[in-house]
């Protein structure tokens, strides 16, 4: 099984160091960490960032008020159609698109693989078609999923993974792939686990922002840290996860690698990983 990191959205907002933390100027470079996997199923996506109907009609799929705050920078190389193709692969080679949250940033590309199985939490979707408030309405964006046909729905619970809930039996995947439920972010998030040759990745999306915030002393920064509370449903359920996925990833003992949605430092070093190049 062998899994390809991908950057499937840009988001530019500004803060520069005061929110990623690296970069010099008025801006900040927020990244789209998905991953496409091949697996003997076929091809496996682990969200899809913005999609081609992002990129044509922005301000028709998205809110413009996160399409300005998060100053998103549309360009259609960056999609998960354009990158799967760029890799060797045809779009309906994508049999599975697995879903840590349905947030309009992680489902975009979803009508892009109309062949595909899409996997996602019940109660993800539950308040995805529910749209209760203004933050609601602009993080789920209906006319990025509305057309999706072959839903798989999971409920939370499971057997379990490093003492963690884990739904393993996904319907049509091996059982390399599973969801870690990690609710906080939004009601129905979920961290996505890989059993590679490796070792374990999870990918656990929005549950934390900032690599630091996996350091033996968690820190992030300002503007990160504002955000996460702006868009968070359960401040002690998110803060929780995050603890828990902090453990995780500093128990060198399990030989899990963890990583988050947006941070490109992360991101590039796990490039380089699967290139065969050493870390930067």
């Amino acid at each position: 099984m062998r899994v390809h990191h991908l950057n499937c959205g840009c988001m530019c907002p500004l803060g520069g160091r005061l929110m990623d933390g690296v970069s010099r100027g008025l801006t900040a470079q927020l990244v789209c960490h998905c991953l496409l996997v091949e697996a003997d199923e076929g091809l496996v996506l682990i969200d899809t960032g913005f999609g081609r109907q992002d990129v044509e009609h922005p301000y028709r799929r998205l809110n413009p008020f996160f399409i300005h705050f998060n100053r998103i920078q549309f360009d259609h190389r960056r999609t998960a159609f354009e990158q799967v193709k760029a890799h060797g692969f045809s779009p309906r080679d994508v049999r599975h698109i697995v879903l840590t949250h349905l947030d309009f940033d992680h489902a975009g590309g979803l009508e892009d693989f109309p062949h595909a199985r899409v996997h996602v939490l019940q109660d993800e979707m539950a308040a995805a078609r529910a749209r209760h408030g203004f933050r609601e309405r602009g993080r789920y964006r209906p006319p990025q999923w509305d057309d999706v046909r072959n839903w798989r729905l999971y409920e939370g619970g499971g057997e379990r993974w490093f003492g963690f809930d884990a739904v393993r039996d996904l319907d049509g995947l091996p059982p390399e792939i599973l969801m870690i439920p990690l609710p906080g972010h939004t009601e129905g998030h979920a961290g996505v686990a890989i059993d590679t040759p490796e070792g374990w990745l999870l990918n656990a999306g929005d549950a934390y922002f900032h690599r630091h915030e996996m350091d033996s002393q968690p820190r992030v920064t300002p503007g990160l840290a504002a955000y996460q509370r702006m868009m968070e449903v359960d401040r002690p359920m998110r803060l929780r996860n995050r603890r828990r996925v902090h453990a995780l990833a500093n128990d060198r003992r399990n030989g899990v690698r963890v990583f988050c949605s947006h941070d490109a430092v992360e991101l590039e070093a796990l490039q380089r990983l699967s290139r065969g190049e050493k870390p930067m």
